[in-house]
């Protein structure tokens, strides 16, 4: 089949259209056909830091953690999925999984769910990896109808899911921006944007919650932004971190009581870890979608797979709003 590989990793390598061997089937795994590829963070952290990351691949390296495709070939033991079935999930780009930057990939069933049917596949590969990280997130803080939930980053990956999810499971939601064009996109989801660059963490807090605090904060901005997080929450409130690698004084969090949930949704993969609960929230996310709750936000640039480390550039520019998709050839 053919393939995106890296031969090296840094800044400047560069993918290189080869022609691997076909997966192989085994047993609790589907292989499927790759309609499209999203790109994440991690997906360009890996390809930028190599070997520096203990969670990328040996050389040479196919990457593509988030996919949506056709099964072509099921195992004999797996018997929720049959050929010809479309779907989406996170399950490879990492470790010892290959990715998805491929014709084929061989995908552990746990990791995978029908794809929602009012999605195409470039919208669906655009979900898995932070509608999970979000879900995740928001059902770790109990969020529950009536509480008040601010998502730093609100237009982000990840922020932007968790804006529609909290909608869906009835909470009051906020979003920090830093423009127009993000304050309408909040707007249409339902929330209430709060401009970070115009207004000071008391200023909103005082505007929006009357100074007691937000009940959940959803961080996926992270770093020393988690202070503005501390500083945001209700008394025993909760924050939710997508970002934590930093040092920093957790008094606050201390004298405020608060819970801190640090998501890193790689670990099922990494560690063969309670795999089938990503099969199981990729399940529920699909009904939300078809329910017209959540809706994946795209970028306005589209990218082939001979373009891939253009899409790659693109997200590390900072000037993508939405997710960037890689399509493959049909």
């Amino acid at each position: 089949m053919k393939a995106m590989v890296l031969n090296h990793y840094g800044e400047q390598a560069q993918f290189e259209n080869t022609v691997v061997d076909n997966p192989v089937i085994k047993a609790g795994h589907v292989i499927v056909k790759v309609a499209a590829v999203s790109v994440n963070t991690v997906d360009t952290m890996i390809k930028n830091m190599g070997s520096d990351l203990p969670l990328s691949p040996d050389l040479p390296a196919i990457l593509g953690m988030d996919f949506a495709g056709v099964v072509i070939e099921v195992a004999a033991d797996v018997t929720s999925f049959q050929v010809g079935d479309e779907v989406y999930g996170c399950a490879g780009g990492l470790a010892d999984l290959q990715g998805a930057l491929a014709e084929f990939i061989v995908a552990d069933a746990n990791l995978l769910a029908l794809k929602p049917n009012n999605l195409t596949m470039k919208q669906a590969a655009a979900l898995p990896l932070v509608g999970i990280t979000a879900a995740e997130g928001l059902k770790r803080a109990q969020i529950s109808t009536g509480q008040k939930i601010l998502v730093h980053g609100g237009v982000g990956g990840v922020g932007h899911v968790a804006v529609q999810l909290a909608k869906y499971w009835g909470a009051g939601v906020y979003a920090t921006i830093s423009n127009d064009t993000q304050a309408e996109i909040i707007r249409s989801y339902g929330a209430t944007p709060i401009n970070y660059k115009e207004q000071s963490v008391e200023d909103y807090v005082a505007a929006h919650t009357g100074g007691q605090g937000f009940d959940v904060i959803f961080d996926s901005v992270g770093g020393m932004n988690m202070a503005n997080s501390f500083a945001a929450a209700a008394l025993n409130g909760h924050v939710i971190s997508t970002v934590a690698m930093v040092e920093m004084d957790l008094t606050p969090v201390h004298f405020k009581g608060l819970t801190l949930h640090v998501v890193f949704m790689l670990i099922p993969m990494l560690h063969h870890y309670k795999r089938a609960q990503h099969a199981a929230i990729l399940s529920e996310l699909a009904s939300i979608v078809e329910q017209g709750a959540v809706t994946p936000l795209l970028d306005q640039i589209n990218f082939t797979v001979d373009q891939v480390g253009d899409a790659y550039g693109r997200l590390t520019s900072g000037q993508a709003t939405g997710k960037v998709v890689v399509e493959m050839p049909v």
